[in-house]
This record gives structure tokens, sequence and C-alpha cells, in this order.
């Protein structure tokens, strides 16, 4: 047994070098595959927290702009009460019982207006200004010499914004140069 004892020790001897090696290089791989998967899971994380910024920025959106669709439904009401009240005739506003029909009208008018104000919708200016693609369609060109070409002189409807996203354009008439 002696002998035998000696061929082991022997054994463990040659495979020790060996083995150690191998514990290294085992070592060194279980680290890698370590970095690795705590790369990796940095990653899922960043990708998670992006994503929730994303969805969170998308409900916000969402619910501000939630009415856009209703605002626009509700903007023909409001341009045949702009037009029901500019066909009144000075003279019509002098009879009484017309005089509180108007004003019936009139107080529609306004809270409506109110109820456009509390909700971020508001009239795109045109008149006087420059034609601006973004929140004006031309219809017309206007010959004139009174102002610069590309100015507004004329709005046929008025355009709308909800916050800061159109609703409507508005449709305007625009100056050129006269020939």
């Amino acid at each position: 047994m002696n002998e035998d004892n000696k061929v082991t020790e022997e054994a463990i001897e040659n495979e020790a070098p060996e083995s150690a090696a191998s514990d290294s290089e085992r070592i060194a791989e279980l680290e890698k595959q370590l970095e690795d998967a705590s790369n990796r899971a940095l990653y899922a994380a960043a990708e998670i927290q992006n994503v929730r910024r994303r969805l969170e920025a998308e409900k916000q959106q969402a619910s501000a702009y939630a009415a856009a669709s209703f605002a626009r439904d509700i903007l023909p009401i409001k341009d045949h009460l702009e037009r029901a009240l500019a066909a009144v005739s000075d003279e019509l506003r002098g009879d009484k019982v017309a005089a509180n029909f108007l004003a019936g009208i009139e107080s529609t008018a306004r809270e409506l207006d109110s109820v456009f104000q509390r909700n971020g919708i508001t009239r795109v200016e045109s008149k006087g200004q420059m034609l601006d693609p973004h929140k004006h369609q031309a219809m017309l060109e206007i010959p004139t010499d009174e102002v610069e070409p590309g100015t507004i002189i004329d709005e046929m409807q008025a355009g709308y914004m909800l916050k800061d996203r159109l609703l409507r354009p508005a449709l305007v008439g625009v100056a050129k140069a006269a020939s």
C-alpha cells in the first residue's frame, strides 16, 4: 500500500499544476460571465426606465389632447353663432323682442368662449398677419398695393389651436402685388 500511496501522491502532484491553471481559467470564465450578466441587467434596467418615461410622456400627451376630436366637432357651432351675430342689423338690435333673443345668443357665445379658454382652445390670429402655412390656409389671393404681399387681409373661417396643436387652419385671403 505504501507504493500505492506513492503513486497516488505523484498523480496528485502531477495534476495539481494543471488543476490550479484549470481553476484560474474557470474563475476567469465565471467572472466574465458575471460581468456579462451584470451588463445585461443594467441594460434591461435602463430600457425599463426608458419605456416608463416614454409611457408617462404619452399618457400626459393623451390627457392634454384628449378633447381634440370633440373640440373639432364643436368649432362649426362656434362659427354658426358668430355668423348669426354678425348678420344681425342695428335696426333688429333695437327691437325689444329681438334684443332679448340676441342677448341669449350672445350669452351662449360668451359661455362657449369661456369653455374654450378653460380647455386651452385659442383662435388663430389672422388679419394683418403674414401667412403662416402652419396656421393658415390661403384660399385666394387679392391684388392690392395697400399691404405687403403675403399679408392676410381677409378671413373666411377662423382657425383654432388646442394648446400648441392646430385644430383647424384659418381660411384666409392673402394680399398679392397689384399688376
